[in-house]
């Protein structure tokens, strides 16, 4: 065997990069790494909060194209004569009021407390104010109910306000 079949080992032509200009180098791009882990988090976190928010909204579009259904059926249950209350049909349409309630307590939705409560103009809409004895204005007639998702009202509820 020659002596060149035996590999030496390569001489290194870089020069010698100083301890501490490595360690700065690290330092930085540990920082930048930093950066762009917070970043990213960052832009889940909005992303998350945008569908979330993006959500209730189509949630809210859709349950207030629906609120008219309800309310007619509710208007047409008022209306039932007295001699029809025990009907089967009616029933039947008590019973698709209460599914339909059920399905947006369901997704969230609540109605708008009134009657006896105190008028809050971020929930209530007055169509009409009765003059009382008193300086705190009640609630005292629901005139359409109202309903809200998530502390987000969805629907003013419009009432008649009477001071107590």
């Amino acid at each position: 065997m020659t002596d060149k079949s035996k590999k030496q080992p390569k001489k290194d032509d870089t020069p010698a990069i100083p301890a501490e200009d490595l360690q700065l180098q690290i330092d930085q791009l540990t920082e930048a790494l930093q950066r762009e882990r917070a970043d990213a988090t960052n832009i889940r976190r909005r992303h998350d909060a945008e569908m979330t928010g993006l959500r209730t909204r189509v949630k809210a579009t859709v349950i207030e194209d629906l609120l008219p259904v309800i309310d007619n059926f509710e208007r047409a249950l008022k209306h039932v004569p007295e001699d029809l209350k025990d009907n089967d049909y009616v029933k039947g349409v008590q019973g698709v009021v209460k599914q339909f309630e059920k399905a947006l307590a369901d997704m969230g939705v609540e109605r708008i407390k009134t009657v006896g409560e105190p008028f809050d103009p971020a929930l209530h809409e007055a169509v009409s104010m009765e003059e009382g004895d008193g300086d705190q204005e009640i609630v005292s007639e629901e005139l359409q109910a109202g309903y809200h998702v998530n502390g987000d009202v969805i629907r003013h509820a419009m009432v008649r306000v009477k001071t107590q």
